[in-house]
C-alpha cells in the first residue's frame, strides 16, 4: 500500500513539473523598443499581447539611460518614488507578471523625451 502511494506522489510531482516546464517553455522575450532599444523612439515601438512569465530585456547604453520600475502614476508624471528599484546594467532582464507594468528612465528629460513604457499583462 505504501509503495502505491509513493508511485502516485511521483506520479504527481512529474505531471506537475511537466506543467511548469511547459508554462516556461512558451514564455517570450520582447526585446523593448525593437532593433533601437531602450531609447526615447521607444514610445513607437509596437504594443505586443504578453503574458505572466514573458520577459522584457531593456538595451541601452548606461551612460544615457536607466530603466526603473513605477506605478501609472510615475508613469504619467515621468517620476520616480523614492527607493523605485532602478537598473542600470544596460541589459536589463525584467520577468513580468500578471497586471499593468510601468518602466520610465529617470535620467532628467528621458523620460519627457518618451524613454517610457507600460504594459499590460493577461
Amino acid at each position: 500500500m505504501a509503495e502505491g502511494r509513493s508511485m502516485s506522489a511521483i506520479v504527481v510531482v512529474s505531471l506537475c513539473m511537466l506543467v511548469l516546464c511547459s508554462d516556461m517553455a512558451h514564455a517570450a522575450l520582447f526585446v523593448v523598443g525593437g532593433r533601437d532599444g531602450w531609447t526615447t523612439t521607444v514610445s513607437s515601438w509596437t504594443a505586443q499581447v504578453y503574458k505572466a512569465g514573458d520577459k522584457l530585456l531593456f538595451y541601452y547604453d548606461p551612460k544615457k539611460h536607466n530603466v526603473v520600475v513605477v506605478d501609472q502614476g510615475g508613469y504619467n508624471s515621468c517620476t520616480a518614488p523614492a527607493g523605485a528599484k532602478t537598473y542600470n546594467t544596460g541589459h536589463d532582464y525584467i520577468q513580468l507578471q500578471k497586471g499593468s507594468s510601468y518602466f520610465i528612465s529617470s535620467i532628467p528629460g528621458d523620460c519627457q523625451a518618451g524613454t517610457k513604457v507600460s504594459v499590460t499583462v493577461q
